[in-house]
């Protein structure tokens, strides 16, 4: 048995409501938050079975006495696609900044880079 289970990544954020909007304009869907009333402090998302969480700079600073880093190419969150450039093309559409177009990788992928709100990146994976 392990110790471990239901592994998930929270990404720190200035402004949680413009990120977590940005998260479910591509199909995230909301499954936490906390306060549930409110202005919220952590949400959680999921999209496909895959779970990030969302959390306040201020937030993780003041009620965990941590350093949280809220921007900066520190993560990524990684989408499988069946058209890159589709895709590409919809994350600016919603706000995300673009880092690179779609290119040839390793011979069998096409992969694009673009960056969150919270200049989180976030690469598209296109098998071809």
């Amino acid at each position: 048995m392990s110790l471990f289970r239901t592994p998930q990544v929270v990404l720190f954020s200035r402004d949680l409501p413009r990120t977590v909007s940005f998260y479910e304009a591509l199909g995230f869907e909301e499954v936490f938050r906390t306060p549930t009333e409110g202005s919220p402090i952590h949400v959680d998302l999921v999209l496909d079975g895959y779970r990030i969480g969302l959390a306040s700079e201020g937030s993780t600073r003041d009620d965990h006495g941590l350093e949280p880093v809220a921007h900066g190419q520190r993560a990524a969150v990684i989408l499988w696609t069946d058209d890159a450039a589709a895709s590409y093309a919809r994350l600016q559409e919603v706000g995300a900044t673009p880092v690179k177009e779609p290119q040839p990788w390793l011979g069998r992928l096409l992969i694009a880079w673009v960056e969150d709100p919270d200049g989180h990146l976030i690469q598209v994976a296109e098998a071809v």
